[in-house]
Formats: structure tokens, C-alpha cells, sequence
């Protein structure tokens, strides 16, 4: 989108143009530039590439110590503007050719997934910008099914239950009890358990290093 149709669409919404000041990191000097008042994140960013011949994909706009990002939650951003107002450019430098290399911090963080529905879009913006909850607790949050998340709450509801009839420590006892008997494995037909207890006939594995095998190969000279 050029200058031209970029202030002919904000004209229609009755917005002043104002000038503000580019300083872009690097030897290039302090430069002036007229945009409307009100306007798309993206369509500033565009203005100034083409301006300064700089490439669009590269650029990092900033704004009063604060990155400017086109789109949050699928919503574009809009930016209010006055006159006199100073930005920051920033040109990302290329990786070199042949190698897949992305410094953008963003790439190391916890991001949702594009399917992911709006309103948990929208709960993520919020703890993330917010709250600022840092990405392993975001993580912990997201990756948590409804079912697993119904789960938790109840056992917080039972804990104040038996924290009430003084029945702490069983209730902990319990939990992990319950915990390690709902994660055990089945066994498949003609599978043999480490412990022989659980097998047919007690049959032990090979190798099982016991006090029958110690004493039956000192007996055999073979220890």
C-alpha cells in the first residue's frame, strides 16, 4: 500500500496528518516523516520501508521502549500519533545464505497453535501481556486438557475437605496411592514382570542377580 492510499483511507476517517521523527540505528541521520494520526502498526511500518528503502520483513519498529507488533489475537494493531512523536527503527540483519537462522526472539517462545480456538487466544494474550506469567507456566496451562484441568479443581476442593476433618497427611497419602495404581501398564499376553512375584510360577527374568543365583554360583565356583 503506497502513501497515497494509505492517507486517502484515513482521510475518510477524519485523521489529521502529523510529523514524526525516524531514527534508525546505523550511521543514516534522523529523518521526518508525515503519516496520519491513527493508523494500522503495519501500514506505518510499510510507509517506512518505502521511504528509507528498507526491507519491510526486517524492520523493527520502536515506540516509547516498546516493540510494535502488526496483529495481536488476529486483530490488527492501530497506533495513535502526535506531532513531534520519535520511533526507533531496527533492520534485523540477514542470515547468511545457506543457513535457516531466525534471531527473532519471538520463535523461542511458547506460542499457541494456529487452530487454537479465539477465546484461548484471547486468555494467552492476557496472562502473557498482563499478568506476565513467564512461557513455562503458560506452557503448563495450555497443555492441559479440560478434563485434566476439571480433575485439578476437584482435588483442590477435596484437599480443603479433608484439610477441614484433619485428614491432611491421609489425603496426600491417598493421592499418590491413587496416582501410581491409575498409571500402571497392562500387560500384554506372554509379557513377564521384572518382579517375579507377579509371574507365573515365580519365573524370574534372565539375568535377575538374587541371593539363589549368588548362592549358586559360589556353590559352582563361578563367583
Amino acid at each position: 500500500m503506497r502513501m497515497e492510499e494509505i492517507v486517502e483511507e484515513t482521510n475518510g476517517k477524519n485523521e489529521k496528518m502529523v510529523e514524526i521523527t525516524l531514527k534508525i540505528i546505523g550511521p543514516a541521520r534522523p529523518s521526518r516523516l508525515h503519516v496520519p494520526s491513527s493508523l494500522r502498526v503495519h501500514d506505518l511500518r510499510k510507509l517506512i520501508a518505502g521511504k528509507n528503502r528498507l526491507p519491510v520483513e526486517n524492520l523493527k519498529l520502536i515506540s516509547q521502549g516498546k516493540v510494535l507488533h502488526d496483529r495481536e489475537d488476529e486483530d490488527d494493531i492501530y497506533i495513535q500519533l502526535n506531532d513531534g512523536d520519535s520511533l526507533i527503527v531496527a533492520v534485523k540483519p540477514k542470515a547468511p545464505s545457506g543457513l535457516d537462522i531466525d534471531d527473532d526472539e519471538e520463535d523461542l517462545k511458547f506460542q499457541l497453535p494456529q487452530s487454537t480456538s479465539r477465546w484461548k487466544k484471547k486468555l494467552y494474550s492476557f496472562l502473557l501481556n498482563r499478568l506476565k506469567l513467564p512461557d513455562i507456566l503458560l506452557m503448563a496451562i495450555f497443555s492441559l486438557s479440560l478434563k485434566a484441568w476439571i480433575l485439578v479443581i476437584l482435588w483442590f476442593i477435596l484437599a480443603h475437605v479433608a484439610h477441614k476433618w484433619d485428614l491432611g497427611p491421609l489425603y496426600i497419602l491417598g493421592t499418590g496411592f491413587c496416582t501410581i495404581f491409575l498409571n500402571l501398564g497392562r500387560r500384554q499376553p506372554g509379557d513377564v514382570s521384572a518382579y517375579s512375584i507377579f509371574n507365573e510360577d515365580f519365573r524370574e527374568l534372565p539375568g535377575t542377580l538374587n541371593a539363589d543365583a549368588i548362592d549358586r554360583d559360589i556353590r559352582t565356583g563361578q563367583f
